[in-house]
């Protein structure tokens, strides 16, 4: 088994499992810096196009994790955890209204995980509706 690019907090875990009784299916796309800085943004699934110039990173607690390819350049040598604040992002994000935000944490991939990552995919790739 190849080692994942992304996890999560139980946090973030209880966050997605309120969001989607809500809200059905769910995605994620790291933002790249607009309005709320570089934050991931949740979605109902499809409601964020993927295309060529996005990169699936995995799935986290059954949502496509995604980033745009530039950013991605950056960021290929970090694992990434999805976690939760209290307080409210300026973001289009569905966690918004629940007086919460998501917040990535990252850190540089060791060796061992570098040889053994699991591969990336174009977001045109992957069917988000």
């Amino acid at each position: 088994m190849s080692f994942q690019r992304i996890a999560l907090t139980e946090a973030a875990r209880e966050l997605i499992d309120e969001i989607r009784s809500e809200h059905g299916p769910l995605m994620f796309h790291q933002s790249g810096g607009c309005c709320d800085g570089s934050s991931p943004m949740c979605f109902a699934k499809g409601d964020f196009k993927t295309g060529a110039s996005d990169v699936w990173m995995g799935k986290i607690h059954d949502c496509d994790f995604f980033m745009s390819r530039d950013q991605f350049e950056y960021w290929k040598h970090t694992h990434l955890t999805l976690d939760v604040s209290e307080g409210r992002g300026a973001s289009f994000s569905l966690e918004i209204p629940y007086g919460k935000r998501f917040l990535i944490k990252s850190r540089i991939l060791q060796e061992n995980e570098l040889s053994d990552l699991e591969p990336i995919k174009s977001g045109e790739d992957i069917e988000c509706i």
